[in-house]
């Protein structure tokens, strides 16, 4: 029996409630509803994976009524998902630049750089994925990779540790140092080069309907996870956007929506106001509140990095697109404050565990966090900047990647460390092989439509 993840209804509940719990929804009703679950049999929401066992078929009517009965309840937090609200919500909404950065204007360098460092950080988060954060500290210390400076690697890592703390099975045949070939495959690459495709196809008017038709047509359904695969599901339903983020969706929170966002930062230097309005637009397709805010967030993040002389300032950018009532907003601003007063960055990843460590490894707001942590304590060095994202154990190569795009954004490149083959895998149409240059390229020549 196939078990597919992340979409079977009584997969959902658990995590459902986890996301009632976090959004405010833990009232009588829920409760309710958690005790008919779990005296029906049903389970928690599991820590990491993403199906429970196959026995758990036999709950699926009940888990379909449930589903749509939380649903109904509303959150009661001050989180709006339309944009005029988020803009309304937040007082510190940027103004237009008074001209636009065009490509003439802008610096190659730092567009290069960007891609550079997203797939940079991307790689070194790969084969920790999933191990938690003191595997991956233990790993590194085992094999003289620590403080975290270098590829992770099998080489000299002694068996008791191998074991205790497994590479991620998909990832470790190509992106341990040993085996780097060229860049390989990750959703966290193939995002950024669907959201070039999107502004290349349809320009800078694009509409969320535009954004699921590009899915549609060159995003491999098992590519997706989480939020992604059920508003993909939601697709293929007849369920429209932005119906597709909110219907039987507990992940519309997570972090997917955060690791598509760069290349609106890219295409508008200098205008996180408009780099947050295409965020927003692609976002809503599968995420809510925090998960949208995460990707508005990212996005400022990368059209600052652009034109911006320090991490502390792009942070600041990535803020004033967030409403500042918002659980993410204060997760950032302190995570923030931490990493500029705390000179040792294991103790700021311990207040973050503190403040968030409930949430799951995959969560848009404890993630987006370490991000902003890692940025300011790294203080424009790349090599620490997507060394703590990474150490920092959550989702490694996603965090890896968004601070890895800041920081070579901010630098104009990435240490000769960092480098590897000019050239991207990936199972889209027309992007297999292609050299960071090329997408470089392609990334400017957006900034004119």
């Amino acid at each position: 029996m196939i078990r597919l993840t992340w979409v079977q209804p009584e997969d959902l509940v658990g995590h459902e409630l986890r996301q009632a719990a976090e959004d405010g929804r833990d009232g009588r009703e829920v409760r309710d509803i958690a005790a008919r679950w779990h005296a029906a049999g049903g389970h928690d929401a599991p820590p990491r994976a993403g199906a429970s066992e196959p026995r758990a078929r036999a709950l699926r009517p009940l888990a379909e009524r449930l589903l749509d009965e939380l649903a109904a309840i509303p959150s009661p937090l001050a989180e709006p998902t339309d944009l005029a609200a988020i803009i309304a919500a937040t007082p510190s909404w940027p103004a237009p630049p008074a001209r636009r950065v065009g490509r003439a204007e802008g610096d190659p360098a730092r567009v290069l750089g960007a891609w550079q460092g997203r797939a940079a950080g991307c790689v070194l988060g790969k084969p920790v994925e999933k191990i938690p954060r003191q595997g991956i500290r233990e790993i590194a210390e085992a094999t003289g990779n620590w403080p975290l400076r270098g590829w992770f690697t099998a080489e000299g890592l002694p068996r008791e540790v191998a074991a205790r703390w497994p590479w991620n099975r998909r990832s470790a045949v190509n992106s341990l140092a040993e085996n780097i070939d060229g860049i390989p495959e990750d959703d966290d690459l193939n995002y950024p080069l669907l959201a070039l495709t999107v502004l290349e196809r349809h320009g800078r008017g694009f509409t969320t309907d535009d954004v699921a038709a590009v899915w549609l047509d060159e995003l491999p359904a098992g590519r997706t996870f989480t939020a992604e695969r059920v508003a993909y599901r939601n697709l293929l339903s007849g369920v429209e956007p932005p119906e597709t983020a909110t219907h039987r969706n507990p992940f519309r929170e997570w972090i997917g929506a955060l690791i598509r966002a760069d290349v609106y930062g890219w295409v508008n230097p200098g205008d996180p106001a408009a780099a947050a309005a295409h965020a927003w637009r692609d976002a809503r397709l599968t995420h809510t509140a925090n998960g949208v805010y995460g990707a508005m967030f990212a996005a400022a993040l990368c059209a600052q990095s652009l034109v911006a002389t320090s991490a502390e300032e792009v942070v600041t950018a990535g803020l004033s697109v967030v409403p500042p009532g918002s659980r993410l907003h204060e997760a950032v601003r302190l995570a923030a404050e931490d990493a500029s007063a705390e000179r040792d960055f294991e103790r700021v990843v311990d207040r973050l565990y503190e403040r968030h460590g409930h949430l799951h490894w995959v969560h848009t707001i404890n993630n987006a966090a370490l991000v902003a942590a890692a940025l300011v304590h790294g203080a424009d060095d790349v090599t620490a900047s997507i060394a703590g994202a990474v150490a920092g154990g959550w989702d490694t190569d996603s965090a890896g990647a968004t601070a890895g795009s800041v920081a070579g954004a901010l630098n104009g490149g990435v240490p000769d460390r960092w480098i590897m083959k000019n050239a991207l895998a990936s199972s889209l149409t027309g992007f297999d092989g292609i050299g960071l240059d090329e997408l470089a390229h392609r990334t400017r020549e957006m900034m004119e439509r």
